[in-house]
């Protein structure tokens, strides 16, 4: 079988790749980036669909750390907000954490009935490309989308990661995926600052979110999987490579998504 990789977005897309695609789950600002990072730190993480799974599913743990948003609001009830940059600066690794967001745990749980669950950040891109093609033939990165959009953010680790595989002997599922790859697959991570997600962290001083993203970029040499509703941390003993950067940016193909 030929290897392909499909972008698409939104968590109502990921029904389309059950059950014989492993999917990626992308939502750099910032539930993906926020659950590899606990992970990354040895705290054990479990992404849920919505607070009212957050509020039962913390019942089953001693003391756990709620953390999350909604709509762009911590609920009352939450203890933190879903950000990486307070997350890393907290000592209580020992205790779990269950986080919610409004659209990227959403794509973790409609995942569930697909071949593999991972997670897509700037924080381990390249070692995800390589580990991905030594064990699946049909990839489809998800990017969570907000509000109906898929976000600069997402877009352009979704292509790194598909350029990663392209690199590998994967084909392009589609024109819509060719597009987002030649577009973003040489671009800086800044080019995303652009992008409505990053207005809402400046508008809402949730900056040091964005500069922990942008300071974070292919730091972790590992692999984040979602494993009974748990994220594990795959490290780089358990037998994987990274992909050699593509040599060659694709000529600009004429329809291209979400323009700056």
């Amino acid at each position: 079988m030929q290897k392909s990789v499909v972008i698409d977005y939104l968590p109502e897309c990921v029904r389309r790749y059950r059950p014989e695609w492993a999917i990626v789950a992308v939502d750099v600002i910032r539930a993906t980036t926020t659950a590899v990072t606990a992970a990354a730190t040895g705290r054990r993480c479990f992404p849920v669909p919505t607070i009212e799974a957050a509020l039962a599913l913390a019942q089953q743990f001693d003391n756990p750390v709620l953390a999350g948003e909604s709509r762009g609001k911590m609920p009352a009830a939450f203890e933190m907000d879903n950000s990486p940059a307070q997350l890393v600066s907290r000592t209580d690794t020992h205790r779990p954490l269950v986080l919610v967001s409004s659209s990227g745990t959403k794509v973790i749980h409609e995942a569930a009935g697909c071949e593999a669950v991972y997670l897509g950040s700037f924080r381990s891109h390249s070692a995800l490309a390589g580990y991905l093609a030594e064990r699946h033939d049909r990839v489809a990165i998800i990017g969570a989308g907000s509000l109906g959009e898929f976000r600069e953010e997402d877009q352009l680790c979704c292509a790194w990661i598909a350029a990663g595989l392209m690199s590998k002997g994967y084909l392009l599922e589609n024109p819509e995926t060719t597009a987002l790859v030649s577009r973003w697959r040489d671009a800086p991570p800044d080019a995303c600052l652009c992008s409505r997600s990053v207005d809402f962290l400046r508008r809402t001083g949730r900056v040091r979110d964005l500069d922990f993203v942008l300071a974070h970029i292919d730091d972790l040499n590992a692999v984040f999987a979602v494993r009974n509703g748990e994220v594990q941390m795959i490290a780089e003993d358990e037998s994987f490579t990274r992909p050699r950067a593509p040599a060659n940016r694709d000529e600009q193909p004429a329809a291209v998504v979400a323009e700056c």
